[in-house]
Order: C-alpha cells, then structure tokens, then sequence
C-alpha cells in the first residue's frame, strides 16, 4: 500500500477513471450487439437505427480517450459493411 500522499490519490483516481473506462467499453459493447443482432435478423430499418446509435456511443468513447481513433474507425467500419450487407 502506498504512503505516500499523492500515490494515495494517484490509485484512488486510477480507480475511478478505470470504472468509467470500463462503463464506456460496456455500453460500445451493448450497441455493437444490438447491431450484430439485427443483421442477423434481417431487419433493415432495426439495423440502420441500431447503427447510428452505435456510430454515435463509440464516437464518444473515443472522443473521451477509451478507444484509439483507429480503433473506433475500424469498429465503425465493420458495422457499417454488415449493415450493408443485409440484401
């Protein structure tokens, strides 16, 4: 344990932003599911809404430094095709 005033603070902040972190993840997690989701059911209107909710949660989460520019891109991207893949 530490002792060392600041060390002190610096767990107790770590602490704090890895819940927040780990809430963001889980939230990007839910709506790329609901999306994978539709896909699967065929359900156009479903997925188009379900994708732009998605786009939208991980956007934020990479504006706030969860997820690389690259990373969020890429997750973007691969929703999108699948969701364009539904004939």
């Amino acid at each position: 344990m530490a002792n060392i005033k600041s060390a002190k603070k610096r767990i107790l902040v770590n602490q704090t932003r890895a819940a927040r972190n780990k809430a963001i993840r889980s939230s990007v997690k839910t709506a790329i599911k609901k999306v994978e989701a539709a896909v699967v059911a065929k359900d156009k209107e479903a997925a188009n809404a379900a994708l732009l909710s998605a786009i939208s949660t991980i956007d934020k989460a990479q504006s706030k430094g969860v997820y690389h520019k690259n990373n969020a891109s890429r997750k973007v991207a691969r929703l999108t095709k699948a969701v364009n893949s539904i004939g």
